[in-house]
């Protein structure tokens, strides 16, 4: 077992059962992503060009699916969190029933098709 997934593994309920299914949601809605273990926490790239991370907050009872590229999003970020950062956003599940797949596969497609354009977006000044 790699350390990505031994860290979905040694979580309890309902962490685990939320880190597997987004993971499984992710893999079927993005083709050539791979999951790697950064910073003590599984991300998803595709190539050099990372899309997501999962993180568990057990302090605040909720997983995080976190999108570093979010800045240039344009599609449902009335349920996306930004508190307290100012880049990422994340969408975050205390269970299973709250996670909306239409949603989540918009935003996932979003990131993909977003992967390139970095973490900040430009303003024009002109």
């Amino acid at each position: 077992m790699n350390p990505a997934e031994a860290y979905i593994m040694r979580h309890a309920l309902p962490y685990r059962a939320i880190l597997i299914h987004l993971k499984m949601v992710i893999e079927d809605t993005l083709t050539g992503v791979v999951m790697k273990y950064k910073w003590q926490i599984p991300c998803f790239y595709h190539g050099a060009s990372p899309l997501c991370y999962m993180n568990v907050s057990q302090k605040e009872h909720y997983v995080d699916l976190g999108f570093w590229n979010a800045a240039h999003f344009t599609k449902h970020l009335d349920k996306m969190v930004s508190k307290n950062r100012k880049v990422v956003r994340s969408l975050r599940y205390s269970s299973l029933e709250e996670i909306d797949e239409t949603v989540l596969k918009t935003v996932l497609q979003e990131a993909y098709a977003l992967r390139m354009g970095g973490f900040y977006k430009k303003i024009d000044l002109d």
